[in-house]
């Protein structure tokens, strides 16, 4: 791409009037028709936040998809286990607009997972990654290998309360606005981090 040093030294190279970037922009030509997802993280081993940090550099390393939002984070009591049993989680949201089906963005999940050296051992045991498709788009499917919305994102307060800061209008599909479902849940157990930042990958 042309700076405009270069613009300015060579006469045939005229600027690109601003509506136009505008436009190219909006229209996000490196994907075509693609579809938004949201995509919950987290981890409550090892170096949990660079972990969370390298796995939105790895969905946004992911041919067919862009990261479009980045949540702030919560620190949350692990869900399913008894108190004290686990180190707390960092959880947070992303969305993302791609061009995979939702089979192939779970593989990508898995995939990542597997990078972090993510275990599964036992249900609702510790991990150092965990890479859930919440929603996609308007999606809703109860296929075992990957059910439609989430089954149990409508009760999860460290996924609702970060999707709610990126999207205040956000629903999912069959269950209704996630700040209804918030209200109804509370953050008992939920509580923001406002010390630590996760960012969109560069």
């Amino acid at each position: 791409m042309n700076n405009g040093l270069n613009a300015q030294s060579d006469p045939t190279v005229q600027p690109v009037p601003a509506s136009v970037v505008e436009a190219v922009d909006a229209a996000d030509t490196t994907l075509s028709n693609p579809k938004w997802a949201v995509i919950a993280l987290g981890a409550n081993l090892g170096n949990r936040l660079e972990t969370l940090q390298g796995a939105i550099d790895a969905l946004g390393d992911t041919p067919g998809l862009r990261v479009k939002g980045v949540s702030p984070v919560y620190e949350t009591e692990p869900w399913g286990v008894a108190p004290g049993s686990q180190p707390s989680y960092l959880n947070a949201v992303v969305t993302v607009k791609t061009t995979l089906p939702p089979s192939s963005l779970l593989e990508r999940g898995h995939a990542i997972e597997e990078a972090f050296d993510r275990v599964r051992e036992e249900r609702w045991g510790p991990r150092t990654i965990d890479v859930d498709i919440v929603a996609y788009a308007d999606v809703v499917s109860d296929d075992p290998a990957l059910t439609l919305p989430h089954p149990r994102a409508h009760q999860r307060a460290f996924v609702l309360a970060p999707w709610h800061d990126i999207d205040a209008e956000a629903r999912i599909p069959g269950r209704g606005a996630v700040s209804a479902l918030l209200a109804g849940i509370g953050l008992t157990g939920v509580a923001p981090r406002p010390d630590l930042e996760l960012h969109l990958p560069e």
